[in-house]
């Protein structure tokens, strides 16, 4: 459900007040103060948020599987709940610096106003702020992630190795197939995810550095520029991990695949479905 929210800021707080409502406002709201100044605040704050919720997925997934000592204390509800206010409140906290990075600015001849960047700000703490924020997203996670998931994976193929030793009988045959399923499964779910958020993450990554430090006076709006071009699908490609990150998790489990297909049998062809029994309150449970 925290993943689940994370995403929907991201989208409402970027994709909505922000790219879509720049295109179709003259001069949308966050154009002036204070606006202006915590517009970043609350889309990097989001942003955060988002990723470091997988991150922090990916590690208690961990824990439960090669840590068992600590699982006990750490797979808990309680536990969760302090983790996931933690990784909220840090993540805004990280994008404060981003309240001193904009400026209001009055348009030329006009009466109107944009929000820009600085031109005050030094090159020093531009950078420091790029490669920080680049660092919190990108690099750390991405080594998290890979790391993590690779020790899960060597302890699935090694756990898969004994139950293939001590199968003696039918009986354990027919559990060591359907525990070596349930281990496929969570394998293709690990892949999924590490290289979906690499994928869509990598380009923004490569061209927001370019941006905002070798090429920081560069007009935004000349497409002409093939940096720009890059840098919007980059944005595109990156905001899309926020989109679907929550359904890979959900459409991987078989009651929420059976659910969603009952419904849209349901839906087409109502008179053949009568008696069919869609259970509303699992699907929204099983994709939280």
């Amino acid at each position: 459900m925290a993943i689940a929210v994370a995403d929907t800021m991201v989208l409402i707080e970027i994709v909505i007040l922000e790219l879509i409502l720049k295109y179709h406002t003259l001069e949308p709201f966050w154009s002036r103060e204070p606006w202006c100044l915590i517009r970043d605040v609350l889309n990097y704050g989001a942003y955060n948020t988002s990723v470091w919720l997988v991150v922090c997925f990916t590690i208690e997934r961990f824990v439960a599987i090669r840590a068992v000592c600590v699982k006990p204390k750490m797979c808990t509800r309680r536990y969760t709940l302090y983790l996931i206010a933690t990784v909220f409140c840090c993540s805004h906290l990280m994008s404060v610096p981003y309240f001193w990075s904009n400026e209001s600015r009055r348009l030329n001849g006009t009466s109107g106003f944009t929000c820009v960047y600085s031109a005050r700000l030094p090159k020093l703490y531009v950078d420091g702020l790029v490669w920080f924020q680049n660092t919190l997203v990108y690099f750390l996670p991405l080594i998290i992630i890979f790391t993590l998931n690779g020790f899960i994976l060597k302890q699935i193929c090694q756990s898969n190795k004994v139950y293939s030793e001590m199968q003696q009988n039918r009986k354990s045959f027919s559990a060591f197939v359907m525990v070596k399923k349930q281990r496929v499964k969570s394998m293709v779910l690990l892949v999924t995810i590490s290289m979906t958020f690499s994928y869509l993450c990598s380009t923004r990554f490569v061209t927001q550095i370019l941006i905002k430090t070798m090429h920081y006076e560069i007009d935004r709006g000349d497409y002409s520029k093939s940096i720009n071009i890059a840098a919007d699908i980059g944005t595109m490609l990156d905001l899309s991990n926020t989109a679907i990150n929550m359904y890979l998790y959900a459409c991987t489990q078989s009651r929420f695949r059976k659910e969603i297909i009952q419904l849209v049998k349901s839906l087409t062809t109502p008179c053949k479905h009568d008696k069919l029994q869609i259970n509303i309150p699992v699907i929204s449970h099983i994709l939280y």
